[in-house]
């Protein structure tokens, strides 16, 4: 593992105009390139103590031996040279959003004499204007078959379109009229070039136009008794109706805009974009990519707008980007995409309205995304079977662990100390062996103390069940080792079998309170691991630096998955207790409402909202609650009925 001290320039050497940095692997090889306003600010980040580095970019500086800089005039310039860099050579700690899929465009060709409509894939090619992308090709395919009816735009091969003019004959959209045949000379260049820009003009949002012009000259026909006319018109205007109705109107002021969503974990981030203009959605595409460098959502937003648009110009560039956070250099990019689009361009994040609105739904789509993504994963059998062999060799481990337990402690300032236990079989969580604690021996915040509690806890009960178990004749466990039940009801014993691993949430402390808790019930065959809160670091015991898992490593993620479940399943707990211990302090000071009586008021309503909505008669229909007690509940209530605020992040319930 390479030292960055062996390879940091001198602080002399380092200039301090704006600039582009590279770091080089020992192979030659660019592993990141950055930006920086200030190279000379900005590199001595890099080179701080290890410790006190983000893993990600502790990781990068250890694999890296060389950094250069190229030095730039404008802040702008370097945008554009740090685009052109991480397009040239694709360095494995930059974030790449890819497109999940290949996503269709709707082109016309307008440097041809004829320019001809089409749907294709892949680069754009100057002299070509593109519409969308779309989410199918079918669909777009669908609404250009109702448009030629209006626009009989070419849309035809040149091989077809030559062959047609040879012979003087016309392709089948030429004789049913959704071709204007340029091909036999039916109309000149320049009438077929009008009706291509109609078309276009109709793309790109003006469509209001074409209707009431379709609507007058239908009419019309109709008075000057021309009714072949006026039905081929409504048939038209119908057309017309029935392609926009595929594009639903999203934002009533007719705006072009983009708008960017993201959906984020510690080692991924789903991103998706809606394109509207004129109002309605005509495209959306969305990226699932690792999270290979440091950095949060602004950041994020700032690389994935840069590799949107660092490569578009002119309308693919929307004149307002609605995004979750503004990045860094807001001002500075909003400049380099009015270069690049020719026009003023806005990056803002919308705060109310319609615009806010859409911008949730974009939201909404982005954690689908992500939630399916770790779905297909977690449910391929191979992927499953790779990561717990990856898990296998990086722990160095005696057998695969087909069955993994996991345990994480939840508290606020060390009041409703709880934890909980979750397990994964075969790579599957198997919801029915959770469990939850309530840590009765520790005192305040002490989290080694609490997770010392809780494995002990736990395997005493193991050594207990399997002290008393028999082996079952008629089936097998789910880990294809005997079936152990009780001798009396028959019943599994789920707690009797040993777990292949102990994961738990923390590192060397915590592995190390796990350890002792094992050996002093004499247990020292279970493997134990702990894990960082951002799960790059896997902690074995007496191991003075972490297993470091690859990037792209399946066992990492699915590291990853058990750990968010026991932190999931610890903090949903904590709030039950939270919320429950809420309702007791509120009814403390009611005169005759014992422990009993309040545990049984509690279980009748679930929570102090209810409560606090229920009237006097209905609290007083609660077995042993009289109407004088109920009146004073009521009372009690109502003092404290201020609004509730949970903390999603600590689980800390309180009133405002």
């Amino acid at each position: 593992m390479p030292d960055p001290l062996t390879y940091r320039p001198k602080p002399g050497e380092i200039p301090t105009q704006p600039g582009v940095y590279r770091f080089r692997d020992a192979h030659g090889r660019v592993i990141y390139v950055g930006k920086a306003k200030n190279l000379r600010a900005r590199l001595a980040n890099y080179f701080q103590p290890i410790h006190s580095l983000h893993p990600r970019t502790a990781t990068m500086v250890t694999t890296a031996a060389k950094v250069e800089w190229t030095t730039v005039n404008t802040e702008v310039e370097a945008l554009q040279l740090e685009y052109s860099w991480i397009k040239e050579f694709d360095p494995r700690f930059n974030v790449k959003y890819r497109d999940d899929k290949s996503y269709p465009w709707l082109a016309i060709t307008l440097d041809e004499e004829f320019p001809r409509v089409m749907v294709g894939r892949g680069a754009k090619k100057k002299g070509t204007r593109y519409f969308g992308p779309y989410s199918h090709a079918w669909a777009i395919r669908e609404t250009v078959d109702l448009m030629l009816r209006v626009f009989p735009v070419r849309s035809c091969s040149k091989g077809v379109f030559k062959r047609a003019e040879q012979s003087g004959r016309p392709c089948l959209l030429g004789y049913i009229d959704k071709c204007s045949a340029p091909c036999v000379g039916r109309v000149s260049a320049d009438e077929h070039r009008a009706i291509v820009q109609d078309f276009c003009d109709f793309l790109s949002g003006n469509t209001t136009t074409f209707v009431k012009r379709l609507e007058k000259e239908m009419y019309a026909a109709s008075e000057g008794l021309e009714f072949e006319r006026a039905a081929r018109l409504r048939d038209d205007i119908g057309a017309l109706q029935k392609a926009l109705e595929k594009q639903q109107v999203v934002l009533g002021d007719g705006t072009d805009a983009d708008i960017v969503a993201l959906a984020e974990d510690p080692l991924e981030v789903a991103v998706q974009v809606f394109h509207v203009r004129g109002g309605r959605i005509r495209g959306q595409r969305g990226w699932v990519a690792d999270r290979v460098e440091e950095g949060e959502t602004p950041e994020l937003v700032e690389h994935f707008l840069l590799q949107l648009y660092g490569g578009e110009e002119g309308d693919a560039i929307p004149r307002e980007i609605l995004v979750p956070a503004l990045p860094p250099e807001a001002a500075t990019l909003e400049q380099l995409l009015e270069e690049r689009r020719g026009g003023k361009v806005h990056l803002r994040v919308p705060q109310r309205g319609d615009k806010k609105s859409l911008q949730e739904t974009v939201a909404r789509n982005a954690e689908q995304s992500l939630a399916l993504h770790k779905t297909k994963r977690a449910s391929d059998l191979t992927t499953r079977n790779i990561a717990l062999a990856e898990i296998q060799e990086a722990l160095d481990l005696a057998e695969v662990p087909l069955r993994i337990e996991c345990y994480d402690v939840s508290n606020l300032q060390g009041t409703e100390v709880v934890a909980s236990m979750v397990v994964f079989e075969d790579g599957l969580a198997r919801k029915s062996d959770y469990r939850r604690f309530v840590i009765k021996g520790v005192e305040g915040q002490n989290d080694v103390a609490s997770m010392h509690e809780v494995i002990t806890r736990r395997f005493r009960r193991l050594l207990d069940e399997r002290g008393d178990a028999v082996v079952s004749t008629g089936a097998t466990a789910t880990d294809g080792g005997p079936l152990l039940v009780d001798p009396e009801t028959g019943r599994p014993r789920k707690f009797a079998y040993t777990p292949g691993l102990v994961v738990v949430d923390g590192g060397p402390p915590q592995v190390a309170a796990a350890v002792q808790a094992l050996t002093e019930l004499g247990i020292t065959d279970i493997a134990v691991c702990g894990l960082a809160k951002r799960l790059e670091e896997v902690w074995l015991p007496d191991d003075q630096d972490p297993v470091i898992f690859a990037r792209s490593s399946e066992g990492l993620y699915l590291l990853q998955r058990i750990r968010d479940e026991a932190h999931r399943f610890a903090i949903t707990h904590h709030r039950n207790r939270r919320s429950a211990s809420m309702v007791e302090s509120v009814l403390d000071d009611v005169p005759g409402l014992g422990d009993v009586r309040r545990k049984v008021l509690l279980k009748h309503f679930g929570s102090l909202k209810k409560l606090r909505a229920a009237t006097v008669e209905e609290i007083a229909q609660v077995p042993g609650i009289g109407p004088r007690t109920a009146e004073a509940i009521a009372a009690a209530v109502a003092k404290g009925s201020g609004k509730m605020t949970v903390n999603t992040a600590t689980g800390e319930i309180s009133e405002d």
